[in-house]
This record gives C-alpha cells, structure tokens and sequence, in this order.
C-alpha cells in the first residue's frame, strides 16, 4: 500500500524519505556514492507497490482477458477493465474514452495512421472529419517532442496536407500572438505538448484548445509530462485527444494510453486490425468494435495495466495537486541555483516564472556528454543530448543540454548536491570566462 499522508498539508522532507522507502533502487550506491537519480523525464522510478501487483497478477490470475470464459479468464479481464476503470477516473474521462497502447509515440501514431486512412479511398461518412489533403494544415509547435511531430510530418508526407508550427519566445514560451494568426480555417488538427520536456513551460491547453475549436481544428495535446506531475482533467480541458506513458508515472514500460472523445473514437478508422477489436469477419470484410476495444487488436498489456492502476492509486494516494506544488519548487530551486553558478545558461524560463520540476541547461565550454559523465562519477543521473527535441534546441542555439528533472521522491538536499557537483565542472575541465 502507498504510505500514509496527510492530505490537507503540502508534501514535507519527513514525508519524502518515507515515500523514498517505497524505492529500493534509490537506496543503492553509483560509482561509490549515494544515488541521485534526477532522470525521471525519461522514466521514472517504481514503487514496491506497483512491482508486487505486477507478479501478483501473474502468480494469481494470469490468463488472456476477452477471450476466455472460464474461471481464470474472467478474473484476469475483471482486473483489466478495473485497471482502465481507475485510470480513467484518475485522468477525468469516462472508461470507453481511454485506449491501451503501448506508449505515447503509439498513440500518436495511431492518430495519424487513422487520421491517414479516413485520407483516403472510401470511407465511413462519419470517418471523414479525420480526413486530410492538400490545402489542410497540420499545426504543431516548435517545441514538441519528436514523437508530436514526426507522424504528423509523415501524415503530411502521404496526404499532401501542410505542415505548419507556432515558434517559441526567446525565454522558450509559447508565441501566443503566433499562434492566433496559425490557427485558421484550414487547420484540421493543432497537436502541441502541455509540458516542455527541455524547458519545463507550461502551456495554457485550455486557453489554446479554445483557440483551435473556434476555427474547427481537432486537438491532440502530448500530456507525457504533465499526467505524471499534475492533476488532469482532460475532460475539462475540452481537448480531443490526448496521450501519456505509463512508465514516466511509476508504472512499468509497454504501457500507455490514448484518450478520445467517445463520440470521436468511434467514428475513427482503427489504425492496427485483427483478433479482439472486431464484431463479424467474413472472407470478404470485417466489421469493428466500438472503442476502445476497436483500437486494441491482438494480446493486450495486460499486467502493465493492472500495475499502472496501482501507479495511478500511488500517485491519488499522495495527492497530485501536493507532488505538483513539491516539485515546482524543486524546480526552482534548480533554476536559481543554476543561475548562480558561471558560465551555466539555464533554458527556458527564468527563476520565479512557474516551470515544472526539471531544467535543462549549457555548461559554457563544455559539451552535454561531458557534463552527463562528470556528474554520473558523482552518482547523479541526468539526461544528456537533443531530448528528442532537436528543432527546439536549434532554435536555442545548441545541439543538445544536459537536464535534471525531479519526482515526487527527490529531496531539497539531492537538489544541492546536484548544483554542488555542477559548480565544479568548469574547473574540472579547466574552462574559465564565460
């Protein structure tokens, strides 16, 4: 079970160390020093909780779900649709609205490949609202991940619809006023990430989905790093779509999912076709289920759902508005911190603007990897390199940072360390000046 909390009160030191306990792996030593692990925009770590129900699903009700009337069979797809019951709830959408995949880049290309084949031949007259063709735009931002961008200039590629991107400010925030004039009537759909995994802003996705919905544009909002870290109502948000990925919310990898509107998803051509997502087969045609079973064809991730629902339970547990508002100051801390140190150029917003919990920076003088290897002698984990977002970081001028980004379990006192460690890699490398 998740440690006990005090619900009313913002997350403490004391209640931190409790909930690192829950981590084993934090506990270990790298290269001969206590581990600080501050890489959980990558992939975060997970909590004994989630790993026991894992194997307890194999120990005691493995089974194939939908398929199956005996005993076993019906406790395992029990347990499945309980587990999309939870998460759906935890993200403020009904059960039928959340599709199993197998991360976020998967649902991103389910949405393009559908979007793709309602492009094309005949189709469904519901199905045609997805369709796209030259003189269409497909809208992104200048700082998405490659997975946000990537399928949608491959959508483009094969519709010969245009692809078209909102630039960013110098301080790494959204162009707003950009933005207004790129969303017109020939924008079908507007895909952009509700947090910057480089520069950690925040983007306003309900102020821009009302932007899109006003011209009649589709949204996709990339929630990869906000589901983990904030509370999320995506229902509110009024978005379209949306997608996230268990393993950076303490679930296990091969897990993630994609939110429609009901109404949307079953007017959507499915992307993958064969066993489980199907009502009749003939030799001739196939007729398909609603979602979202519709987009879940073959053998299902089927114990990684059941242990992201109890990621999900961990993270209520805590309280997300709580790990939210601790990690933001983590993240300032970060900020300020690096700032203070010669020759660090933090990116993205200054101290004392909201940002979520990490911050990527430049070391003058010295590259990313050097920097990355420099603090892993120390036992800090970081990310090094472009973070899958290349054209961001041309546009700021480099090839690629080094980032530190934060958890629910990470410690004012990891955060020190961090910038002790950072303060000597200049000399370390003998740079000086700025």
């Amino acid at each position: 079970m998740p440690h006990s909390v005090d619900h009313d009160g913002p997350m403490t030191s004391t209640e931190v160390l409790r909930i690192r306990n829950d981590f084993p792996i934090l506990a270990q030593e790298v290269n001969g020093e206590p581990l600080v692990y501050l890489d959980s925009g990558a992939t975060s770590q997970k909590p004994i909780s989630v790993m026991e129900t894992e194997q307890e699903f194999y120990e005691q009700r493995n089974s194939a779900v939908h398929r199956g009337a005996h005993t076993l069979a019906v406790a395992a797809t029990d347990i499945f649709e309980d587990s999309r019951a939870t998460v759906a709830n935890f993200l403020g959408i009904a059960e039928n609205e959340l599709v199993w995949t197998a991360n976020a880049t998967a649902g991103l290309n389910l949405l393009a490949y559908s979007f793709g084949n309602a492009s094309i031949g005949e189709v469904p007259a519901q199905a045609r609202q997805f369709g796209v063709g030259p003189g269409d735009e497909i809208l992104v931002t200048e700082m998405e991940h490659h997975a946000n961008l990537v399928p949608w200039q491959e959508l483009c590629a094969r519709t010969g619809a245009s692809l078209k991107f909102i630039p960013i400010n110098n301080d790494g925030t959204l162009d707003m006023d950009a933005a207004a004039q790129l969303l017109t009537e020939r924008t079908k759909v507007f895909a952009f990430t509700h947090v910057s995994n480089v520069t950690g802003v925040i983007n306003p996705a309900a102020e821009l989905t009302a932007m899109a919905h006003a011209v009649g544009a589709l949204v996709v909002l990339d929630a990869c790093q906000s589901a983990p870290h904030m509370a999320l109502d995506l229902q509110a948000l009024d978005v379209d779509f949306a997608v996230f990925s268990g393993h950076k919310m303490l679930a296990p990898t091969g897990i993630g999912g994609l939110y429609g509107k009901a109404a949307l998803l079953d007017a959507l051509p499915p992307f993958l076709t064969g066993g489980s997502m199907i009502t009749t087969v003939t030799m001739e045609k196939a007729e398909y289920l609603k979602a979202p079973q519709r987009f879940e064809a073959g053998t299902q991730p089927i114990s990684q759902a059941v242990a992201l629902a109890a990621a999900v339970n961990y993270l209520h547990e805590t309280g997300m508005d709580r790990i939210h508002d601790w990690e933001a100051a983590l993240g300032q801390r970060l900020v300020s911190g690096l700032e203070a140190i010669e020759g660090i150029r933090v990116l993205g917003p200054a101290s004392g603007i909201p940002r979520a919990g990490l911050a990527a920076f430049e070391v003058a003088g010295v590259h990313a990897h050097d920097v990355g290897q420099f603090l892993d002698a120390s036992g800090i984990a970081v990310r090094v390199g472009h973070h899958c977002a290349q054209p961001l970081h041309r546009r700021l001028g480099l090839s690629a940072s080094t980032r530190a980004s934060t958890y629910l379990y990470n410690t004012p006192e990891e955060v020190h360390v961090f910038l002790e460690a950072v303060a000597k890699v200049r000399p370390y490398f003998g740079v000086s000046g700025e």
